[in-house]
């Protein structure tokens, strides 16, 4: 499975796709650029259906959900399409005659909601939804298949919380010598971890010291990024040259934030000159990296970059959503302290505050 940017590309893919499988069908989708996914956990006894969580994913769409980092509660869209998304979901349990638990992922781009796929089972978000909560939908979605209803549970509304829960993905990277850590449609990831707190940034910031990507809160970040990322770019530059950042940056990019008045220094590709951009990954002259990658020659070179960075264990992201919130967690470390809080806490809060009390029954 691969996202395809020109016709070399696909010419390249349908060439090994025949020596692998030859005589079997190869599947064209059309692909969502900037696109944002959601996936909503829902429980239904066939009469009332329950939002259990809408995740956003910080990954833009085509990142395979299960690799994506996501937030609950959506952190970026509007009230509007966040009710939009709730009716679709509340109209497709009806119609599916959904009885226990309901997974739907979507795409949100331009106002406009995409229906991706609806699996009326368990998904493997509802682990992560049920610890951020604190409700077992697992086991209540048992209860209800086996012919209990929510009103007798005490569950007829969603139980919305006011604090961010981030899942991030923990990949095995670190332990295979020259695998590429590019995120795809296929998944990769092998565990998930969890932060937690009131501020997005900081739950996020949690979430990647969990998995053991420590973000550094000073020195250089390297910055290059493909043709269509260029513009968005330009405020992540800035907001790490606010917060005291050196960038550098291969040419193209440079000449991007250069004209938007950020002061970046240029560093050579891979065969255009020494010192490259791997010679100062190699001499520890690189604390953050931020490379989105592109087809041909760029993707090659890119991942290069990527490999060398895991091999001196710096941090990364490829992907222009995952720079975003990386500064923001970088921003709120270095502005705050780690609060602590148990997340027994966190539960008890938002169950008291809503007068929410489950029963619960037997198994």
């Amino acid at each position: 499975m691969r996202i395809i940017y020109s016709e070399e590309e696909l010419k390249e893919f349908i060439s090994q796709a025949v020596a692998v499988s030859a005589g079997h069908p190869i599947l064209i989708d059309k692909f969502l650029e900037d696109a944002i996914e959601l996936d909503v956990d829902a429980i239904s006894d066939g009469e009332i259906t329950v939002i259990a969580g809408i995740m956003e994913h910080i990954e833009e769409a085509g990142i395979h959900s299960g690799d994506s980092a996501c937030v609950i509660p959506p952190f970026s869209l509007s009230d509007e399409i966040i009710g939009k998304v709730k009716q679709i979901t509340y109209t497709l349990a009806r119609e599916l005659k959904v009885v226990g638990l309901m997974n739907v992922q979507y795409a949100a781009k331009d106002d406009e909601i995409f229906v991706l796929e609806v699996n009326p089972r368990a998904s493997r978000t509802i682990p992560f939804v049920s610890k951020a909560t604190g409700v077992p939908y697992a086991r209540l979605a048992s209860q209800v298949m086996a012919g209990r209803k929510l009103r007798e549970i005490g569950l007829t509304r969603e139980i919305e919380i006011d604090y961010f829960a981030v899942k991030e993905a923990v990949f095995p990277f670190r332990r295979f010598s020259g695998v590429d850590p590019v995120l795809g449609p296929e998944m990769r990831s092998t565990g998930e971890v969890m932060g937690i707190d009131s501020d997005f940034g900081m739950a996020f910031a949690k979430s990647q010291i969990a998995a053991q990507s420590y973000l550094p809160l000073e020195g250089t970040v390297f910055i290059s990024v493909k043709n269509r990322d260029k513009r968005g770019i330009i405020f992540i530059a800035k907001k790490l040259r606010d917060l005291g950042f050196k960038i550098v940056a291969t040419r193209g990019t440079a000449k991007v934030l250069s004209n938007n008045g950020i002061p970046v220094k240029i560093v050579e590709k891979v065969g255009e000159g020494r010192p490259n951009v791997v010679d100062v990954i190699k001499n520890r002259e690189i604390d953050l990296i931020i490379n989105t990658p592109s087809g041909g020659r760029a993707q090659l070179e890119s991942s290069i970059i990527r490999k060398e960075a895991i091999i001196r264990n710096i941090p990364f992201v490829t992907t222009l959503s995952g720079a975003e919130a990386t500064v923001y967690a970088i921003e709120r470390l270095k502005s705050g302290h780690l609060t602590v809080k148990s997340i027994q806490e966190y539960h008890q809060d938002i169950f008291e505050r809503q007068g929410v009390t489950l029963a619960m029954g037997k198994d």
